[in-house]
């Protein structure tokens, strides 16, 4: 460990906290039990050395002990005793980071300001960052065309992008979020017995023109998925089946499955509701609408009243269909596994909420997830990408493009991380203030 690096508060990071912070992150992270399940044990021999031992091989352990996903907590802070998720610490945070908190006002904005016993000597260049919240992208829109506002990470929006791009104060930049790696799809519920065919699933495949969401909907901003796994990432293959706008082969495949045409002229109803995005997921879903009513799907609309009332839905399985999306975390481990696993199936998004079951692909999985031979690694996944366009338990339509928008005047971006605006911003300098040394 870095030996001279000490908390905001004084004290230093030592490997008591770093052990202290996975077990945390194990127990309490949505996802931290795939990403240290095979952690044995971890051993402090000395304050600046910390052991990690393993049942099993693990190749995204490095990856899951990112700053992003495996933040260092103070030990003395949080080792009380009380609640890590109700603490009062949370919201008086305390890192060691390039900038420490200076001042919090929920829902309205906080202040970070430099960390002067930073353990990277030298920086940050920056004196303070003030976060805004904003709840309207319009507004947080119009500021940074002003001039107002300096960086704007994580827009999706393509018609945001497109006007932002346009700002003579402002530089755009779509690098930096392959660890994130947004992947969106339709998500079929199979407990439910519309669904259970797969030939269903195929057939709303089928149904739906990638082509024209991604070009007219989505401007040319997204790209057409054709899997799981990111076509940006290491373990992206293209090598699958895929499903071109076929309406005749869908009604092929309906008929097939048992839904043949009623008098009114539809085979079934069906629910879809949609993460609350409008940018990326309300227009395809409004699209879908009299889109599979071509092929005799009666879809009714259900439209999210807000993130919590759509999380209660999906996560307690009420759903039919819903579009959704989800991050790899720079490792289709930690990212992917959560989503298809039989063992995963929980009351809790962002897990196996579509229930599917495939004892093949489990084993894929679990290969993978122990597989140190990169190559061998690869043609596993490769062979659960293929199972997965077949299955369908998800019909994967587009990537994300992720854009981080900055002001002409900052320097150091876009900044090399593969995390996108979730970076320490320890190197951003303005063009007439403090620089390099």
């Amino acid at each position: 460990m870095v030996e001279d690096a000490v908390f905001h508060d004084g004290q230093p990071v030592t490997s008591e906290d770093v052990a202290f912070s996975l077990e945390i992150v194990k127990e309490n992270h949505p996802f931290g039990a795939y990403m240290f399940e095979v952690v044995d044990r971890v051993k402090t021999p000395d304050k600046h050395t910390v052991v990690i031992e393993l049942d099993d091989p693990s190749p995204a352990l490095m990856m899951a002990l990112s700053p992003a996903l495996m933040p260092i907590l103070p030990k003395h802070v949080y080792g009380d005793g009380q609640p890590i998720r109700t603490h009062p610490a949370n919201a008086k945070p305390i890192g060691c980071g390039p900038f420490k908190l200076a001042k919090f006002e929920p829902g309205e904005y906080f202040i970070l300001e430099r960390n002067p016993n930073y353990f990277r000597k030298g920086l940050p260049y920056l004196d303070r960052i003030i976060g805004r919240v904003v709840d309207d992208i319009n507004a947080a829109i119009i500021t940074m065309k002003q001039g107002k506002g300096h960086s704007l990470g994580y827009l999706a929006d393509p018609h945001k992008i497109k006007i932002l791009k346009k700002s003579k104060n402002l530089k755009l930049y779509s690098a930096g979020y392959e660890g994130i790696a947004a992947t969106y799809f339709l998500e079929f519920n199979l407990r439910r017995d519309t669904f259970k065919d797969v030939r269903v699933r195929q057939a709303i495949a089928y149904a739906m023109d990638l082509d024209f969401i991604t070009k007219k909907l989505h401007m040319g901003f997204t790209r057409k998925a054709t899997g799981p796994i990111h076509s940006k990432t290491l373990f992206y293959t293209d090598q699958v089946k895929t499903y071109p706008l076929d309406l005749e082969k869908a009604n092929q495949l309906l008929d097939e499955a048992g839904f043949p045409r009623k008098d009114d002229g539809m085979r079934f109803s069906a629910t879809l509701e949609w993460f609350p995005d409008p940018a990326l997921m309300k227009n395809v879903a409004e699209y879908l609408k009299p889109q599979l009513k071509k092929v005799g799907i009666d879809i009714q609309l259900k439209a999210p009243a807000g993130f919590l009332p759509w999380m209660m839905r999906v996560g307690n399985w009420k759903h039919d269909l819903t579009l959704n999306n989800y991050f790899m975390w720079g490792d289709p481990m930690i990212g992917v596994h959560r989503i298809f696993h039989s063992g995963n199936i929980r009351k809790q998004v962002w897990t196996n909420t579509s229930g599917y079951k495939n004892r093949e692909v489990d084993k894929l999985l679990e290969a993978a997830a122990e597989e140190m031979d990169f190559e061998k690694r690869k043609a596993l996944y490769a062979e659960f990408q293929k199972i997965i366009s077949e299955d369908l338990p998800l019909y994967f339509t587009y990537e994300a493009p992720y854009h981080t928008a900055y002001h002409k005047d900052l320097r150091n971006v876009p900044i090399p991380s593969i995390w996108g605006a979730a970076t320490p911003n320890d190197k951003i300098y303005w063009k007439n203030g403090r620089t390099p040394k």
